[in-house]
């Protein structure tokens, strides 16, 4: 296919990359970020759309978003696939996907999970809303860059999948953080704690698979410093998304609202910038309970 990418930073650039290697001509843009191997350099993000069998988005934030898609979908060819892998409020999704069937194309949103790992890896997994014809049409390019799409439903249900899934992210990280600083106060060793944990009933993703103690369980950034395969201010950012959708609706989600709460404050008033979102840990070591 011919593709144009928009937004080549940390995820969007290995992604451009798997599609180029994968032999689809890509033409991206990025005002800041390096161009990888195999992507053709755009001028503008306009340049990078014109006459695209598919447009990919991977922005930052529902505003940028928003600014990007006004000024690209103007020159799309009608019929494109305007494929957003961002992670952005479900307003901005559902209001950039109204524009864009305005205007004669497909919208989908698919935002990702699994990190700068998987986009280099292309072992991401897709949370994808939109048209069947459109989600069929993306097919090949899901299997290039990831190891699953699920067709979640209508345009931003992709992005209600990502921050459910998410807030069940953060909320157990903290909770396995605890449980690990708890342990280590009641002298349980940590290799015991895991191999009980892992194997009963408190197993989860975030203690099977990213373990936040360092040595326990599979590697992880625990091992490495918590130098960051999901940084916290991104855990942050989606628990922020995860809240601001939760008031839009009237849904109850307090251990969500705590969640967001006390990743504002690691991120915010103490060290936790630029660290794994699993460094919580050593924060709860450090503290006593009052």
């Amino acid at each position: 296919m011919q593709i144009g990418f928009i937004g080549l930073g940390n995820m969007g650039g290995p992604m451009a990359a798997n599609l180029a290697a994968a032999g689809h001509e890509v033409t991206g843009f990025d005002p800041v970020a390096p161009y990888p191997d195999g992507v053709t350099p755009a001028k503008s993000g306009k340049d990078a759309a014109r006459g695209r069998d598919v447009v990919i988005t991977m922005l930052p934030d529902g505003p940028i978003l928003r600014a990007v898609a006004a000024d690209i979908m103007g020159v799309m060819t009608k019929g494109a696939v305007l494929l957003d892998c961002s992670t952005v409020d479900v307003d901005s999704a559902r209001a950039v996907a109204a524009d864009a069937e305005a205007m004669g194309l497909r919208p989908l949103d698919a935002p990702v999970s699994g990190g700068v790992g998987g986009a280099s890896a292309g072992t991401l997994t897709f949370m994808v809303g939109g048209s069947d014809d459109a989600f069929k049409t993306a097919a090949p390019l899901f299997e290039v860059m990831g190891q699953k799409a699920v067709h979640c439903g209508a345009y931003g249900d992709g992005q209600a999948a990502k921050i459910c899934n998410n807030m069940i992210l953060g909320v157990t990280m903290i909770a396995t953080c605890e449980a690990f600083a708890l342990a280590d106060k009641l002298g349980l060793d940590r290799q015991a704690m895991f191999d009980v944990v892992s194997t009963s009933s408190g197993y989860s993703w975030s203690m099977n698979a990213y373990c936040p103690a360092p040595g326990i369980g599979p590697q992880s950034p625990a091992d490495n410093g918590y130098r960051p395969g999901f940084a916290a201010e991104l855990m942050l950012k989606d628990l922020r998304l995860s809240q601001q959708a939760a008031e839009a609706v009237d849904a109850d989600t307090p251990t969500g609202q705590l969640a967001r709460d006390l990743y504002e404050r690691f991120v915010e008033s103490e060290d936790g910038r630029g660290k794994d979102f699993s460094a919580l840990l050593p924060r709860f070591e450090a503290r006593s309970r009052g």
